[in-house]
């Protein structure tokens, strides 16, 4: 059974920062990529940024570019992305997903449930 288990909302400020973690199971990072995506209220889900340990690719979508960071831990089956200099518009809620690879179109085959991240001003 695959799974993906987002951990590590939660409120902060505006210029603050947080982690959130993606651990993963029923396959493997030879298998799928690992990204995550966002969906603020009111809005569509967008791509922010994707792992791909297989090859070492990332993405990240302009909007975060050189505030989140995205990294893996092979040998715990989970990824991160660290959020820094968090700003009011990236209040949402935060999915961890396996897709195909990192590349553009996303294709996305399991998502997980979620976790808010609301950033005050």
């Amino acid at each position: 059974e695959v799974q993906l288990v987002e951990s590590g909302g939660g409120l902060v400020q505006a210029g603050g920062s947080l982690r959130l973690s993606c651990a993963f199971s029923g396959f493997t990072f030879d298998d799928y990529a690992i990204g995550w995506f966002r969906q603020a209220p009111g809005q569509e889900r967008e791509g922010v940024s994707c792992i791909s340990p297989s090859d070492g690719s990332t993405y990240y979508t302009d909007s975060v570019k050189g505030r989140f960071t995205v990294s893996s831990d092979n040998a715990k089956n989970t990824v991160y992305l660290q959020m820094n200099s968090l700003k009011p518009e990236d209040t949402a809620v935060y999915y961890c997903v396996a897709e195909l690879d990192c590349t553009l179109p996303h294709v996305v085959d399991y998502w997980g449930k979620g976790t808010l991240v609301t950033v005050s001003s």
